[in-house]
């Protein structure tokens, strides 16, 4: 009983990511012809602190599209400490496959499951399917246990009690509050009276802004407090406010697989879709998987931002150029006419 009860709550994590995706006409099935999903592990037992080896392989027919299941963020009560994704290679029967490895560990004990993975695939017909992998059950061992020290706890003495009054307590705690909430009330009625209407707009150019965002999360030197979240919470924010400007599209809100797909069919600088979606996807791993980046890997990814700006800024002013060109060449042609 109890292991179906895990089995149900952890199969909610599961789903939560692809809640948007569900939100659209997508089927759930146990199977499609020519799709594999083999999950394994190394090993089947751990003690806290070990790693453990775990891999997703989908093997599937090339008529089908792949969308990359979100790995990073479903992966229970365990720490990614290094990870692989999207390794891809043909077949000689022509099918593709993808192949995942990730290196975990946690450090509590008990009998866990590793999620099932989610598999979206689009059809030739239009149509989306999705495949659950089979959940991984995982057993961690304590090394206090083994090394033959004993766990008993003593029995506790019976606690003295002391009968104490609490109703002064009672009442000037509720006298408290509710000198508190008065003075909440007043500052926020006080606020909102003062509050403009209108908030200000930033009116300098989209680069701008995001060199001078840069410039100071670097200063906050986020990476050398260990604050790798935060750091990369607000890097992607920088990098997604930038481009949401440029290309005039809402994207602070949305999923990165939304984010990329958006951004599929707009006119980027060469290769900047590719660096760009490797960058968004080892982002929500430190921000999601709890996953540690390396010190070189984090100076990196901030100038990989920086560039994205530049090359972005570069496109944008060289398109302006052609289209000025243009005009002239349209008036002089009308003038030569006349």
């Amino acid at each position: 009983m109890l292991r179906f009860v895990l089995h149900t709550i952890l199969l909610l994590l599961v789903m939560a990511p692809v809640s948007v995706i569900a939100q659209e006409s997508v089927d759930t099935v146990s199977n499609l012809p020519g799709i594999e999903i083999e999950t394994s592990v190394d090993k089947a037992e751990i003690y806290v602190g070990d790693l453990l080896n775990y891999s997703v392989v989908i093997t599937y027919d090339s008529t089908y599209e792949l969308i990359p299941p979100p790995l990073g963020a479903n992966l229970g009560a365990f720490d990614v400490k290094d990870y692989q994704t999207d390794l891809m290679s043909r077949l000689p029967d022509g099918r593709l496959r993808s192949t995942n490895n990730f290196v975990l560990s946690t450090f509590t004990t008990g009998d866990y499951v590793i999620p099932p993975i989610p598999a979206m695939f689009n059809l030739p017909d239009s149509s989306r399917k999705m495949l659950l992998s089979e959940g991984v059950p995982i057993k961690v061992l304590s090394l206090l246990a083994e090394s033959g020290d004993s766990l008993d706890v003593y029995p506790l003495k019976d606690p003295f009690e002391f009968k104490r009054d609490y109703t002064m307590y009672y009442l000037w705690g509720g006298a408290g509050l509710l000198a508190l909430i008065a003075v909440a009330l007043w500052l926020w009625a006080r606020y909102r009276r003062r509050q403009d209407v209108s908030e200000p707009v930033d009116r300098r150019p989209p680069w701008e802004i995001a060199f001078e965002r840069l410039a100071f999360l670097q200063e906050k030197n986020l990476p050398a407090q260990a604050e790798f979240k935060a750091y990369y919470i607000e890097l992607t924010e920088i990098a997604r406010f930038y481009l949401g400007r440029m290309y005039q599209s809402n994207v602070l809100d949305m999923t990165t697989e939304e984010f990329l797909s958006d951004f599929t069919t707009r006119e980027l600088p060469t290769n900047l879709f590719e660096a760009m979606s490797g960058f968004l996807r080892h982002a929500d791993l430190v921000k999601f998987a709890k996953m540690t980046p390396e010190l070189q890997r984090v100076e990196s990814d901030l100038t990989f931002v920086h560039d994205l700006v530049a090359a972005v800024r570069a496109e944008f002013d060289r398109r302006n150029a052609e289209a000025q060109t243009g005009v002239v060449r349209s008036e002089s042609v009308a003038g030569g006419g006349a």
